[in-house]
């Protein structure tokens, strides 16, 4: 399926957008081919990429606003469908490694990025392939975490193997979810046990953002769990927190998102212009544009969030 839309309006340079899914990649260690969505603008070359990856139970179908806005400003965005959106019963033998296949899955659309450039019409030598980022929300900013360096914490207390990616140059991590161990709650503890992450290796240069009233129930914690990654890493330079936000950070998932209980459209426009701007200068397309995002939001009369940085 395809489709174009035009640009959301706006100051800024926008171009007309087109979509296309599923682009099907062979995937036979998988037990399912990998499926992904390809948003990408209509004109434009050397454009860079953003593989995002879903939260939980959503698919390649979710997180328009943040799609539509990045790609309408220059970026090609890749999401799969994860196995764990599709059903997988709980006695799967790949179940217990949903969170590795995952990150397989990212490193998959890499390895295959001719095949997906090839799938959509007209984007064929358009791609920039040494401008690459990833981007998660939830889940799966834990699962892009891991291309960035971070690794899970194995049972007996050590982390566990990288798969960072050195093909990856920036990353966006939306509510990414914070340190295991006692900080988990029960039911994290019996049902998501690698969310046990350890940020010690997660050097690439990376923004996360986190809501101020996102209270998890995966931890004992309260939103302060979700910027572990940005106190615990190299990489984390920059940290967004919105004021009010809770793990839908206003509605990023869109419209079909029926579990949104902080819709404001002001605070998705904050998430959209401040990743945008931080993508920007990250991959070294505009230097200014992530100093001049953070000048701007200081300077708001009723600001609704903050930027640290380290």
């Amino acid at each position: 399926m395809s489709d174009t839309t035009s640009a959301d309006g706006g100051n800024d340079s926008t171009t007309p957008v087109t979509s296309v899914r599923p682009i099907t990649l062979a995937a036979p260690d998988r037990g399912q081919d990998l499926q992904v969505r390809v948003t990408a603008p209509t004109t434009g070359h050397n454009l860079p990429v953003v593989v995002l990856s879903h939260g939980m139970t959503v698919t390649m179908d979710e997180y328009a606003p943040l799609v539509g806005f990045w790609a309408a400003r220059g970026f090609v965005v890749i999401q799969p469908t994860h196995l764990d959106s599709l059903g997988l019963p709980p006695d799967d033998p790949r179940t217990p490694l949903i969170w590795r296949i995952r990150a397989d899955d990212l490193t998959m659309i890499l390895d295959q990025l001719g095949t997906i450039e090839a799938g959509v019409p007209g984007l064929a030598g358009r791609i920039d392939h040494d401008r690459i980022a990833v981007a998660g929300h939830s889940w799966g900013a834990q699962t892009a975490s891991m291309l960035a360096g971070a690794r899970v914490v194995d049972a007996d207390g050590t982390p566990g193997e990288s798969v960072s990616d050195s093909r990856v140059k920036a990353a966006v991590l939306l509510c990414l979810p914070g340190t295991g161990g006692a900080d988990l709650s029960p039911l994290a503890i019996q049902y998501f046990p690698f969310m046990s992450p350890d940020f010690a290796e997660l050097k690439t240069p990376s923004l996360m953002v986190a809501g101020d009233h996102d209270q998890s129930p995966l931890t004992v914690r309260g939103p302060d769990w979700f910027t572990d990654g940005y106190r615990l890493s190299s990489g984390a330079t920059d940290l967004l927190t919105l004021f009010g936000a809770d793990h839908g950070l206003g509605g990023i998932l869109g419209s079909n998102d029926t579990r949104n209980t902080d819709e404001s459209p002001e605070r998705v426009a904050v998430v959209q212009h401040v990743t945008l701007a931080y993508l920007r200068t990250a991959l070294g397309l505009d230097n200014d544009a992530w100093p001049t995002a953070r000048r701007s939001l200081a300077a708001a009369v009723d600001p609704l969030g903050r930027i640290d940085s380290k």
